[in-house]
């Protein structure tokens, strides 16, 4: 019995969270067993989450298989783009430079400041009434 090698790694990015499973194969991506194309119809986005596997000449070498929970489409994007990162530099180790120099294995930290009390949201102010 054939044993397949199966590499997992998780991105997060906002409230969006990526399990990524890439196996090698010919280049079938699926998110959340749906089609790449369909479940990311903005091109943006795409181009995004590719960016990975063109930097280390793997597109079309590995199959892909994602997991996608919470947040929007380009908080899902970037979740998936990182776990994708990450899974390619276990992967192949020779990966790991080329994708720390182009900063792909960098978690983006921003998030949604919360909505403080006696205001209207983070920042906004309600309109201030002289009399």
């Amino acid at each position: 019995m054939v044993e397949v090698v199966k590499y997992g790694a998780t991105g997060r990015r906002k409230c969006s969270v990526a399990r990524v499973n890439i196996t090698p194969g010919t280049g079938i991506i699926s998110v959340n067993k749906r089609a790449f194309e369909n479940y990311f119809p903005r091109e943006t986005d795409r181009i995004n989450i590719i960016e990975p596997l063109t930097r280390t000449n793997t597109l079309g070498k590995i199959d892909i298989s994602v997991s996608v929970t919470g947040g929007g489409s380009t908080g899902q994007a970037g979740a998936f783009r990182l776990g994708l990162s990450r899974a390619l530099s276990l992967y192949d180790q020779e990966n790991r430079p080329v994708l720390k120099k182009a900063l792909l294995l960098r978690r983006d930290s921003r998030m949604k400041e919360r909505q403080k009390p006696g205001q209207k949201g983070a920042r906004k102010k309600f309109q201030w009434v002289k009399r």
